[in-house]
């Protein structure tokens, strides 16, 4: 059974709010799958390292996600005060977003399906004990 009136629900929902920084990016054109060989490489370092392995990675996806890091480290000093060089990388995830559905020709008057994935990625900074 529920626990209260609706709005009583979201009045303790909305109470513990997490304060952390965080930035987030929505309908990139990047499949999660790839997406997350990246995030997987920079997670739980802190943000000096992480911009160091994202400036020579290889992969488009590491362009993408180094200039959401930067923007959530902007939001941590401009919005939080919180010193750059105290953050690590707490937490960093992509979603899956919604699918373009494209037709490709193929022989003899088929059609092929193609679907370009998009993400929506989340990168949340913390500070270190």
């Amino acid at each position: 059974m529920a626990k209260g009136h609706r709005s009583q629900i979201k009045r303790e929902r909305n109470a513990n709010k997490d304060t952390r920084p965080k930035a987030t990016l929505s309908y990139a054109r990047i499949p999660v799958q790839k997406a997350c060989f990246v995030l997987d490489a920079i997670r739980g370092k802190d943000v000096q390292t992480a911009l160091g392995i994202l400036e020579y990675n290889p992969r488009y996806a590491s362009s993408v996600i180094k200039k959401l890091l930067q923007s959530a480290i902007a939001n941590a000093e401009n919005n939080n005060g919180l010193n750059p060089d105290s953050l690590y990388i707490a937490e960093c995830y992509a979603n899956a977003g919604p699918t373009m559905k494209r037709i490709q020709a193929r022989a003899q008057g088929r059609a092929y399906r193609i679907l370009k994935r998009t993400s929506h990625i989340t990168v949340v900074l913390d500070e270190k004990k």
